[in-house]
């Protein structure tokens, strides 16, 4: 699997998700089986680039390659220009936006909305080629179905995106006016497929080394994006590789290591973000870790009360030691449970 001259070690990818693939985010899922990861969006708005969300969703220190960065906006010249930015800043591939299906991005025809005017869409795809093609950086396109299930125009968005030169496309099987609800529909994306000789990924409701295995084969994608899947569970691209590799699901994690991802990855977290912003924003990973695990609701709502790093990372380091005592092994592990319960159904 290669993007332009990058080498990928497999065909795993983590999506782009606003307010979670930040750089320690990545760099757990990359450790724990991703071969690939794309950065949160970063606005093309010039007058942003210097504020602190934007500073810190443009921070790769320390990040193995290949650094993907995913830029989102409406203006071709202003999408050039973040994509110059980001090269500058270390960015080795850029990802163009057409998939975020929000409000507050639509709102203002970024994202998805884009879909709705297609020549405006491949005017971005050109000069942001245009504009990275000099630093021999490749440009992938991330987007949807299209906007509406009358309106499904992913394929010929992606013939005029290969057209133009970007080297990977990946679609979500909904639409942007589906959002994440129904089911993912997967026609779409080996249409895209069969048409197209660059790389295609295909993205959504990928929740299980099943599931992938099935959209592999039923798609021909040259890979598989997992989002919302990997939320608490990031060790689900390894499941996925040893599924993928010897045709049976691994055993759940030791509860230990869970304990030692999560709390690691906390003072990663910690470190970019600092104490009151990374208290308040790692929440929302604990929450996901514990979710589904003996107590872990009672200890979510703990822990949220809590309002310092130090002490936060002491009651996640508690509770899993308290539940390695009972469970060696993570006592739920949602990947394989969901295969079990598709394999009964």
């Amino acid at each position: 699997m290669h993007i332009g001259p990058y080498a990928l070690p497999n065909r795993l990818f983590v999506a782009p998700m606003a307010g979670v693939t930040d750089r320690p985010f990545r760099q757990l899922c990359k450790r724990l089986g991703a071969g690939y990861a794309v950065s949160e969006m970063v606005t093309s708005r010039k007058d942003l680039w210097n504020s602190l969300k934007t500073s810190r969703r443009a921070n790769h220190e320390g990040e193995p390659g290949p650094i993907a960065v995913q830029i989102a906006g409406t203006d071709a010249a202003m999408m050039a220009e973040a994509a110059a930015y980001n090269i500058d800043r270390g960015a080795q591939i850029i990802d163009i936006n057409m998939g975020c299906p929000a409000k507050k991005v639509c709102n203002k025809w970024a994202g998805s909305a884009l879909m709705r005017d297609e020549a405006g869409a491949l005017a971005i795809v050109e000069a942001v080629v245009a504009a990275c093609a000099p630093q021999g950086v490749p440009v992938t396109l991330k987007m949807r179905t299209g906007w509406c299930a009358s309106e499904r125009n992913a394929l010929r968005i992606a013939l005029a995106a290969e057209s133009a030169g970007v080297a990977m496309v990946t679609v979500h099987g909904r639409t942007r006016e589906q959002g994440y609800q129904g089911q993912a529909e997967y026609d779409t994306v080996a249409a895209v497929k069969a048409a197209l000789r660059i790389p295609v990924v295909a993205n959504g409701d990928i929740h299980s080394p099943r599931k992938a295995a099935q959209v592999l084969q039923a798609t021909g994608a040259d890979a598989v994006m997992i989002g919302r899947a990997a939320q608490g569970q990031p060790w689900i691209f390894g499941d996925i590789a040893h599924f993928l590799s010897h045709g049976e699901l691994r055993a759940a994690p030791l509860t230990r290591d869970v304990q030692h991802w999560l709390t690691e990855h906390l003072l990663d977290h910690y470190r970019l973000y600092g104490e009151d912003a990374g208290v308040r924003s790692a929440r929302k990973h604990i929450g996901w870790a514990v979710k589904a695990l003996p107590g872990g609701e009672a200890f979510r709502q703990t822990m949220n009360l809590l309002d310092d790093c130090e002490r936060q990372w002491q009651a996640v380091h508690d509770y899993f030691a308290e539940l390695a005592e009972r469970h060696p092994h993570l006592p739920v592990a949602p990947a394989a449970n969901q295969d079990l319960m598709e394999q009964q159904a």
